[in-house]
């Protein structure tokens, strides 16, 4: 009997199974439909989406081998609100999908996996996309055994981990299958990147947050059938998270739905015909070419090269003379025609541009962005016919390259620039090429691992060759350009360069040497180990150049050691004897050791446990040594940071410095971006200086100053194949910009600007051109990245996040001069004559940025777009004269008579929803609303508070004498949530802008008036009497005002009666100015308006003496300002007394600042302030800034104690405690009834803890308003707790004394006794 119920048991399974199946001999019908929202999922903020529905037929072909087909297709576009819009039809963009997908697919499947896709021919992957998203649904693993299970499978998203939940229901007999699918966890993602290449992966601020997460579920609902589980209905959700900062703090929001239900089943009649089919591919996501698709617009690409040509032309007309910024955008539909122009439209273009220098050069700038072979082949034509300037080459080579494709088959194609005679008929295009072929071969190899050696086998060669010829110069450009590569199969040749590691002793020129170990800098990355045994055994050769081992050590740290090689280093340096190498690799480690960067997190640890090792001997090292100096921060919350770096390596032998370089990198997203590096490297110009400069004594003096002049005038005495100095540029960590300034250079420029320089001299045709007039203009158009990363969705469209900055810069100049008496024999004329000049012109930029989040296709798009535009504008009109002889100096300026912005800044946030077949039709809604319905009703939505910040102000400084003035306006539109902290500060619209106005003047202005003059002048008798006084006043009374109490009435009253005895001793004195300089508004005949400023230089024995007095000029004006600055040398200490005022009699302040060193005693600097008279405005920002000091004091690690202080005076010392600390004390006046404060500062500043419910909370950062005394005040405090910013405000009472603080942002208040 039990055996009988087995046998039916296992007969009934075999009957009924829930393996994923379909009968070949069936026919299925499902209703599909899939949705994709864009936003920020909150209320009240605009969102855009896209929703298709249509029904899918499937119907068996073969046992294994099934057709798929679309009906009854209909797509609809949302822009707008939830809740308050709805989804529009979109039927021109329905049509042209359904037409496509009307037609059969085939495709295989057995036991629940989808096979090879086949579809007709014409058919674009981006339709067969959407048909593996339907797909999709049919790919699932059941496991009858397991209830839950995990594992990797193939999806649409490509190899990832799925996790499984199977449960039964009771009473339908079906399985309800949970399928989770971590699309961040897949060993192969369908994902893509562009223009990430130069931006190294930082794995470790990865591990601190993304900036961009994603996951899917899946609910089948499978029915059992004798052929399989038949899945009735599945329900896909996706959700995806991206921020520019870390996705723990707000996000933008992604979220597609798509369901399958099934309609019904039945059986297939006849042989189903299919046409001509050719394989699509798997089910996984297929990209396709996104070049074209630009996701910032959509426009019609029939015949585009009219329309890019018309473009051009208007963007040309745009500028002539001023940038446009309404016209900058078209730059970007200009760049998208011209990535669908076929080659032979290109060649017709430039034939159509060739002729108009304006139209050319548009041209040239904007055709770089083709990035594919017809731009190689396009550049290969001008190369061979020589039509384009080397300069016109070098840059457009230059920046093609760097904007390539960087694949295979187009490397191959560049490298036959390098062999091209064009391409070595100039150094500066030679140097061009090479470095852009090295920059594109490391974008190669950031793409392909391993990196064929094939790729930079030519800069081998090319380097071998150099060497072989013992080329110096073709040496450094070689070497420069395999640095740019960082191939790592380039070590072996780099090694050659270099001594004590090459097979064969080599003896190189120190700039060869230091261009061979910094082109391992970039191979550092790629292949540390190596470049740690090379540069170690460079850095421990004592016999080499000082400068070498430094720079080698500096690549030592490129490659991050651990803990065991930085001892070793630490061993070495304990022996080190060459104090420069010493300092500067101790410092560097210093550095190291405070850094807060992710990618420094192991190599910080290291180094702070090695300058604790290394302090004692090398800690007190002067500036006068090489240092290497690092700075940078990094923020959590933002996953940004950034670290600039200096470096200055000298050696024993010169007084100047081998090379000085600085750079900087930027953090974000899990990159890490090189951006702008400069460096000089001094050549000849070092021997010249030798180890010392005789009569230098290190003062800044004028003496100094002559030391130098004539150390420089030996200069010809230098060889001629050797440079004087050698400049380099960086960006993105590739170099693009080398050059040797040798003697010949400077001897044709002074030369050219010599006075005896005749009619053969450049300088005096550019002067004869002047007179006859001149108009100069220039644009440049430029693409500084374009990044973009690519994802697949479930619903098999692609999810894009995209960076452009674009930015268009500009300058125009026109100008008129005239000579009296004209030049006739030699340029020294000049210096006898008075030279005319009349100009006008502009010189601005326009940049634009956007950011791209949503779904793009070239059907269409959909999704949140950040628009940013910042526009500079500085155009100018003046009239100059200019009298070298006399010394004098006019400018005048017209009148300000209509508005001009300066800069700006425009930003907001949009829902946008583009279509191809109705491209006019494009929607941008803003994403916060101008003015918002506090009505709405929002369905479904969380339930979070939201809060309205707008802001709006106007700020402007006007003067009525000059009739001009400078306002700054603002406008800020949030809706913010303190949820989604940090994201909302930058989320909305966005106004800032600085312009100059016109302003109501006194008297109608004809000219701005300014003139300096730099002869000696005598000034009026009452200037005289006011400079002499000022002089004596400052002397005799400087001392005893700084200690006496201005409240005093007997003071104020024996000050006032001495004055007066001192201006009658003034009456006879007649100084000079130094220099003069008046700023003036002109009216016709009537007296001008303005201020007059002089500067007189008065020395004395072992005194320096400066006096400066500015007059208003005006009918009844009688305001001054009057100065007087003193520096003793013998007491090392100096003085400054200013009155100001009518008359110089209104207002008074004294300052004192000396140094002090005793014997016995320790170095001290000390400092005072002291003030009689202050003008209201003085003192109410007194006050504010006084509310500062209790907090900012806190900040710095002071304490307070409470004395009875100088009224109106602030006074500061500096003591050196010790080789490394300082103490410090501060006294301020009486600042809250009758009790003054003075801070003091024991040894460096330290950060302290604030006792917060028993908690020691640490203060990175206090922003004042702290007021822990004894009356009542409030204000607010920062606390950077665990680096996450929190808003809290305090209340403090003298009765309780208590600090009461509400965070914000846990809604909790804390009270804390204060002792």
């Amino acid at each position: 009997m039990w055996g009988f119920l087995l046998c039916c048991l296992v007969a009934l399974a075999s009957k009924f199974s829930l393996l994923p199946g379909l009968n070949p001999r069936k026919t299925y019908e499902y209703k599909y439909e899939g949705e994709v929202n864009v936003g920020r999922g909150m209320p009240n903020l605009a969102e855009s989406g896209v929703r298709m529905m249509c029904k899918v037929k499937i119907a068996g072909v073969s046992a294994q081998t099934f057709m798929l087909q679309v009906s009854d297709l209909a797509f609809e576009e949302f822009n707008g609100f939830p809740g308050k819009n709805a989804f529009d039809a979109s039927p021109k963009l329905s049509k042209r999908i359904a037409d496509q997908l009307v037609k059969p697919f085939l495709f295989e499947y057995a036991n629940g996996r989808v096979g090879d896709i086949r579809g007709p021919t014409e058919i674009p992957d981006s339709i067969v996309n959407i048909v593996r998203g339907i797909l999709d649904f049919l790919q699932v693993t059941v496991k009858t055994t397991q209830r839950v299970y995990e594992l990797e499978e193939v999806g649409i998203h490509g190899l990832c981990q799925s996790n499984y939940a199977v449960e039964d229901n009771a009473e339908t007999k079906d399985m309800i299958i949970t399928q989770v699918v971590d699309t961040n966890n897949c060993r192969e993602k369908a994902a893509i990147y562009r223009g990430m290449a130069t931006a190294v992966v930082d794995k470790l601020s990865e591990e601190r947050g993304e900036s961009v997460i994603s996951t899917v579920r899946y609910v089948y609902t499978v029915k059992p059938t004798a052929e399989g589980g038949l899945i009735a209905r599945a329900h896909a959700l996706e959700r995806h998270h991206f921020t520019p900062f870390n996705v723990k703090g707000g996000t933008f929001k992604m979220q597609t739905m798509k369901e399958i239900v099934l309609l019904g089943v039945t059986d297939t009649a006849g042989s189903i015909p299919v046409g001509t089919m050719e394989s699509k591919g798997s089910l996984v996501y297929k990209f396709v070419e996104e070049q074209a698709n630009i996701p910032l617009l959509m426009q019609n690409l029939d015949d585009p090269v009219p329309k890019a040509v018309e473009l051009i032309k208007r963007l040309a007309e745009a500028t002539a003379y001023q940038i446009d910024n309404a016209k900058t955008e078209d730059t970007i539909r200009v760049y998208q025609l011209l990535r669908v122009t076929p080659f032979e439209g290109l060649e017709a273009m430039w034939k159509q541009f060739a002729g108009n220098e304006e139209q050319r050069r548009w041209f040239l700038d904007m055709i770089v962005e083709v990035s594919d072979a017809r731009i190689l082949k396009f550049l290969e034509l001008r190369f061979k016919a020589e039509d384009v300037s080397a300069l016109e080459a070098g840059e457009t080579l230059l920046l093609a390259f760097n904007h390539l494709q960087a694949i295979p088959e187009l490397v191959e194609m560049a490298k036959e620039f390098l062999t091209m005679p064009f391409s070595k008929s100039n150094p500066y295009l030679w140097q061009s090429v090479a470095l852009a072929y090295g920059s594109l071969v490391y974008k190669h190899c950031a793409y392909y691992t391993p990196c064929p050696v094939a790729a930079v086998q030519p800069l081998l060669d090319v380097a071998l060759d150099a060497l072989r010829n013992n080329n110096e110069a073709e040496m450094v450009v070689a070497l420069k350009a395999l640095g740019n590569a960082g191939h790592p199969n380039s070590i072996k040749t780099i090694m050659r360069f270099l001594p004590g590691v090459a097979a064969t002793p080599v003896q190189l020129p120190p700039r060869v040497l230091s261009a061979a170990v910094q082109s391992m800098r970039l191979i550092a990355a790629r292949d540390p180990h190596s470049v740690q045994d090379i540069t170690m055994s460079l850095f421990l050769q004592k016999d080499l150049p000082s400068e070498i081992r430094m720079l080698a050590f500096m690549v030592l740290f490129e490659t991050k050691p651990p803990m065991a090689l930085v001892s070793t280093v630490t061993a070495h340096l304990l022996d080190e004897k060459d104090l420069h190498v010493a300092s500067f690799a101790y410092s560097y480690m210093r550095s190291f050791a405070r850094s807060s960067t992710p990618d420094n997190q192991f190599l910080s640890t290291a180094c702070s446990v090695a300058v604790k090792i290394l302090a004692p001997k090398f800690g007190r090292l002067c500036y006068h040594y090489s240092k290497a100096m690092r700075m940078d921060y990094f923020n959590d919350n933002f996953l940004m940071g950034t670290d600039a770096e200096v470096f200055m390596l000298k050696s024993t032998t010169k007084i100047l410095p081998s090379e000085i370089m600085m750079k900087g990198r930027f953090y974000f997203i899990g990159r890490i971006l090189q951006l702008l590096e400069l460096g000089v490297r001094a050549e000849g110009i070092k021997e010249l200086f030798g180890t010392h400069i005789p009569g230098l004594k290190g003062d800044l003096s004028f003496s100094d100053f002559q030391a130098i002049v004539s150390v420089l005038q030996n200069w010809e005495v230098l060889p001629e194949d050797k440079p004087l100095f050698s400049v380099y540029s960086r960006a993105s960590g590739q170099e693009w910009l080398f050059a040797d300034v040798h003697k010949k250079f400077i001897q044709s420029v002074i030369k050219a600007v010599s006075p005896s320089a005749g009619k053969e001299s450049p300088v005096w045709g550019m002067i004869e051109n002047l007179q006859k007039g001149i108009s100069w203009h220039r644009t440049k158009a430029l693409l500084m990245f374009e990044t973009r990363y690519f994802q697949a969705t479930s619903l098999g469209f692609p999810l894009e996040i995209s960076k452009y900055f674009e930015t268009v810069n500009g300058i125009t100049v026109n100008a008129k001069a005239g000579v009296n008496p004209p030049i006739t024999e030699h340029l020294g004329q000049l210096l006898t004559s008075e030279i005319s000049l009349e100009t006008d012109g502009f010189v601005g930029l326009t940049q634009d940025f956007w950011v791209f989040y949503g779904i793009n296709t070239e059907l269409f798009q959909c999704g949140a777009e950040l628009k940013s535009k910042i526009p500079v504008a500085i155009p100018w009109k003046f009239a100059a004269k200019i009298n070298v002889r006399e010394k004098k100096f006019e400018l005048d300026f017209p009148p300000c008579k209509n508005e001009f912005e300066i800069f700006s800044v425009t930003s907001d946030v949009y829902a946008v929803s583009r279509n191809t077949e109705e491209p006019d039709l494009a929607k941008m809604t803003p994403m916060m609303p101008s003015a918002l319905d506090s009505t709405a009703q929002v369905l479904n939505t969380p339930i979070v508070t939201s809060h309205i910040w707008h802001p709006r102000a106007k700020m402007c400084s006007e003067s009525n004498i000059y009739g001009a003035g400078i306002c700054v306006e603002s406008e800020l539109r949030r809706e913010y949530y303190h949820e989604e902290y940090p994201l909302y500060y930058f989320l909305g619209y966005t106004h800032l802008a600085c312009k100059v106005v016109p302003a109501q003047a006194i008297k109608p202005v004809d000219k701005i008036h300014f003139e300096f003059n730099a002869g000696p002048s005598r000034h009026p008798m009452n200037v005289r009497q006011l400079l002499e006084t000022l002089r004596r006043l400052s002397k005799v009374f400087a001392p005893r005002q700084l200690s006496l109490s201005s409240g005093s009435a007997s003071t104020s009253r024996m000050s006032s009666h001495q004055h007066h005895d001192i201006i009658e001793e003034g009456w006879d004195s007649t100084p000079e100015a130094v220099f003069n300089l008046k700023a003036l508004a002109m009216s016709g005949n009537m007296k001008p308006e303005g201020y007059d400023a002089a500067v007189y230089y008065t020395p004395e024995a072992n005194m320096e003496n400066v006096q400066l007095i500015v007059s208003q000029v005006g009918e009844e004006a009688n305001w001054k300002m009057c100065t007087d600055a003193v520096v003793d040398k013998v007491h090392a200490e100096a003085k400054a007394h200013m009155r100001w005022g009518a008359e110089c009699q209104s207002y008074e302040m004294s300052m004192k600042a000396a140094t002090a060193h005793l014997p016995g005693s320790k170095p001290a600097l000390k400092a005072k302030v002291h003030w009689t008279r202050i003008p209201e405005f003085m003192e109410l920002w007194g006050r504010r800034i006084e509310r500062y000091i209790p907090g900012m004091a806190f900040l710095f690690g002071f304490y307070e104690r409470h004395e009875k202080n100088a009224k109106q005076e602030v006074s500061a010392s500096v003591v050196a405690a010790s080789a490394d600390s300082i103490d410090m004390k501060i006294k301020f006046p009486e600042v809250w009834e009758e009790t003054s404060t003075t801070y003091i500062s024991i040894h460096k500043f330290k950060l302290f803890a604030l006792r917060v419910m028993d908690l020691d909370v640490p203060i990175y950062m206090l922003v004042p308003f702290l007021c822990l005394v004894s009356i009542q005040c409030t204000g607010r405090l920062f606390l950077f707790h665990s680096q996450l910013p929190v808003f809290r405000s305090f209340n403090t009472t003298p009765e309780i004394r208590q600090w009461t603080a509400l965070d914000m942002h846990n809604h909790v208040s804390y009270t804390t006794k204060l002792d």
